[in-house]
């Protein structure tokens, strides 16, 4: 079984989904036969380099609501993840492209340790602060999840991988994936939004049993267009 998960770096619900997916699949019976690709998906393509406004104005702007209620919705989603184990600070988050993010996820897949290498990425941009665009930082975060330093300066120094991130965002596109976190088991069951995890795991039963299935769960909670409705 296969599960491809649109995801994107820079997406705190992404990162609760994660979770909730690793909960799911720690208690699925079949949880080692399961193959977990990590997919690109790009909130916003046209993102800078590192937004220089704070996470709070950076929604206030957005969604047209006042900074203290962007705090309120900021300091929501931190509680919602602590639930979950994650330590969130927005007020050290640097946001911005996350396109050679998701290169260097593309040669960690190549090299077995993809999931590793994900989780590193949104442990730096979410607890950290790391600006996740640079590409030192990149390299140092990819070292510590188990990749050559050379290989990803490499990578990142020219266009690798650049065509498998496109692909993948085409694939979300055909898929008519909008926002994010994204699951799609086996290109037949499909579940948007970080689902709790007895949700996801009802999914992979339904997979495993071979039992039809489009989209499970609604819409819930994601990141859509270059922001997240936190």
């Amino acid at each position: 079984m296969r599960v491809e998960i649109w995801s994107d770096v820079v997406c705190p619900w992404c990162y609760v989904g994660k979770r909730r997916f690793e909960q799911a699949l720690a208690a699925f019976p079949h949880r080692d036969q399961v193959e977990v690709v990590w997919r690109s998906f790009e909130l916003d393509p046209s993102a800078p380099a590192e937004r220089i406004e704070g996470q709070a104005q950076h929604l206030s702007a957005k969604y047209g609501v006042s900074l203290e209620r962007a705090q309120e919705m900021l300091d929501g989603m931190t509680a919602t993840a602590a639930v979950e184990g994650l330590d969130f600070r927005f007020d050290l988050m640097r946001g911005g492209s996350t396109f050679d993010a998701h290169r260097v996820i593309h040669l960690a897949a190549e090299r077995g340790v993809q999931d590793a290498v994900k989780e590193r990425l949104l442990r730096a941009t979410f607890t950290e602060g790391a600006p996740i665009s640079e590409h030192e930082t990149l390299v140092r975060l990819a070292v510590e999840a188990g990749l050559d330093a050379a290989e990803v300066r490499e990578v990142l120094q020219g266009s690798r991988f650049a065509d498998e991130v496109r692909a993948d965002e085409r694939d979300a596109q055909r898929l008519g994936i909008s926002g994010v976190p994204f699951f799609v088991v086996d290109r037949t069951y499909g579940v948007s939004g970080a689902q709790p995890a007895d949700v996801l795991r009802e999914v992979l039963d339904k997979a495993w049993q071979d039992k039809p299935l489009v989209t499970t769960g609604g819409h819930g909670p994601g990141c859509d267009g270059d922001a997240c409705a936190v």
